[in-house]
């Protein structure tokens, strides 16, 4: 994935959060999505919304998608819903 695409992604889903939405712009990508208390504290948000933040996933081994804080690895977009602390 590029810089530039990561932007355009995360552009799209400052407008519209939603799996389907991100599914149909951006058909060549994997989307997957969580609650941010899921995500491991070893990784961090490529790029941090309102309301999500974005983490990269990889598919780069063959077997298994997994985080990556690459972005010239990243295969696909986890959209992890914020946790509110209150």
């Amino acid at each position: 994935m590029s810089p530039e695409l990561l932007e355009r992604i995360a552009g799209a889903a400052r407008s519209e959060p939603n799996l389907a939405a991100l599914r149909a712009a951006f058909p060549e990508q994997h989307f997957t999505e969580c609650s941010e208390d899921d995500v491991s504290p070893r990784y961090r948000p490529a790029c941090e919304l309102e309301a999500h933040a974005i983490y990269l996933v990889t598919g780069a081994s063959g077997h298994c998608l997994e985080l990556t804080n690459d972005v010239g690895m990243a295969t696909g977009i986890l959209l992890a819903s914020k946790v509110d602390d209150d």
